[in-house]
């Protein structure tokens, strides 16, 4: 295959890659990067464990082609974290003991994250619609929509568009 240089911006720092034709952003980012938290399961797209924002929406990595990505915007997981500070999404995760064995928990953080920063109106039946696409085999789902709920309750805390600053700890 073909090697193509390509320039992302991954996890607000600009990167520059080589990879070949056939390589996804999955393999780029978890094997290339080593971003871990970007998990390959399904390798179809149904199952979300690949999950990253693309530009701030979530797409499934693991069959996103990386040459098609040049000069976008990817965060990760680990894109989250500022100044060693969680993002607010992964605070309520731990808080609501939103995880079991966790495989999932950083695409469906990073879904959240999206959900929270692209819609103004969002109540539970919109929620599990948008949480749909990612699916938990240890059945974490009421303490993920736990999380949701109380991040969606003290919104106003969140901060700026992103949302990634600290929610009031008062």
């Amino acid at each position: 295959m073909i090697e193509h240089s390509v320039e992302l911006v991954v996890n607000e720092r600009p990167t520059a890659v080589k990879v070949r034709t056939g390589d996804t952003l999955l393999h780029t980012l978890r094997e290339e990067l080593g971003l871990k938290s970007v998990r390959g399961t399904c390798g179809i797209g149904i199952c979300g464990t690949c999950t990253v924002l693309v530009n701030g929406l979530p797409v499934s990595s693991c069959n996103a082609l990386t040459v098609m990505h040049s000069r976008t915007s990817i965060t990760t997981s680990e894109g989250l974290v500022h100044d060693g500070e969680l993002d607010a999404v992964q605070r309520a995760f731990i808080e609501e003991g939103a995880y079991q064995c966790s495989y999932c928990i950083p695409a469906m953080v990073l879904t959240v994250r999206s959900l929270l920063d692209q819609q103004a109106d969002l109540g539970p039946d919109s929620i599990r619609e948008q949480l749909a696409g990612n699916l938990c085999r240890c059945g974490t789902y009421p303490q993920i929509m736990a999380a949701v709920e109380s991040l969606i309750a003290d919104r106003d805390g969140l901060g700026g568009n992103s949302g990634r600053r600290d929610r009031a700890d008062t």
